[in-house]
């Protein structure tokens, strides 16, 4: 197995070139004068700003063009929907001849009140697609000037959503690290997770069991070597301008927090084997011929609960999980 260097060496340095991520400047910080707590957007302009975003996740779904919905994706969901459509017009150069339809209802809006920008709010909608699932969508802007962007989309499971603490007015309550009661910074989850996800070093305490924490982990050692093949993984936190997490409070004085993480997976045929089959979606995204290794580039945007400090709970809850692969480089 060739040595880990920097990301995985060469391949996964090029491939961190080969993804269009949208790092604009963008930290909790006030403008244009604005210090008032104000809500971050009223039902009526929210619903307005769902609707713009399904039309033209539609459009670019239907012709595969990324400028469709560029203006309204931002954040780690931008970096997996440019290399989506990125593959899907190599291959299909002609557009989607069978575009599914989409709809979103029983939505329902949670809108914090909070000082300067950024601002958001969530939306958790019911979907045709994924019937047991709903659609928990973060909507961000940096400036009054710019359209309501889709940073975090994340699938939670029916009746796993949680419940959030709102005031007499029906407003939601914003978390960040100055936010009193929390065990994790919402700013350090990230790296956290990062660093509990090494098949090598991580495990331990402060995540609690499931799909994207024990169970991931334990596949993880597992594929780390098998005969005739070997896997690297290196897993990074994404925390700044449009990575950046956001979090609301819980009623049960916890909070959700929406938190980005990128990785990447080398995998190495030992002489004499074949590297696991790549899909024609992936080939789609690859530079370089994979004769021997493969390096995949993934960003990945989680939602967990995060508990009280000092709980007698097990530890952050990671409910939903979307990835997608934004780079690959073969060798």
């Amino acid at each position: 197995m060739s040595k880990v260097t920097n990301r995985l060496g060469r391949p996964a340095a090029t491939a961190v070139a080969a993804v269009a991520l949208s790092l604009t400047a963008s930290g909790c910080v006030t403008v244009h004068g604005e210090l008032e707590i104000v809500p971050t957007s009223t039902k009526a302009q929210a619903a307005r700003a769902l609707d713009t975003f399904v039309s033209a996740y539609l459009k670019a779904e239907k012709t595969y063009d990324r400028s469709a919905d560029a203006p309204y994706v931002t954040g780690p969901l931008a970096a997996i929907d440019t290399a989506k459509l990125k593959a899907a017009h190599k291959l299909n150069p002609d557009g989607n001849k069978n575009p599914r339809a989409l709809k979103l209802t029983d939505t329902k809006y949670t809108i914090p009140k909070k000082a300067g920008w950024p601002r958001w709010f969530v939306a958790d909608s019911d979907n045709n697609r994924f019937p047991d699932y709903r659609w928990v969508m973060v909507f961000t802007r940096d400036d009054v000037s710019e359209p309501w962007a889709v940073s975090y989309l994340t699938l939670f499971r029916d009746g796993t959503v949680p419940k959030f603490k709102t005031d007499a007015d029906g407003y939601g309550e914003a978390v960040s690290d100055d936010s009193a009661g929390l065990a994790v910074k919402p700013s350090a989850l990230s790296k956290k997770y990062a660093d509990y996800l090494d098949p090598k070093t991580g495990g331990g305490d402060g995540f609690a069991e499931g799909a994207f924490t024990t169970q991931w982990l334990a596949n993880r050692k597992k594929n780390l070597s098998r005969p005739g093949l070997a896997t690297q993984y290196i897993d990074e936190p994404l925390t700044s301008g449009d990575y950046a997490p956001v979090g609301l409070r819980t009623t049960d004085g916890g909070a959700l927090v929406f938190f980005t993480t990128r990785r990447y997976e080398k995998q190495t045929a030992s002489p004499g084997s074949d590297l696991p089959t790549i899909n024609a979606s992936v080939k789609a995204l690859m530079s370089g011929d994979a004769k021997q290794a493969a390096t995949y580039g993934y960003v990945s945007n989680q939602a967990a609960i995060v508990p009280t400090k000092g709980s007698a709970g097990s530890g952050v809850d990671v409910l939903a999980r979307v990835e997608g692969i934004t780079s690959a480089e073969g060798s």
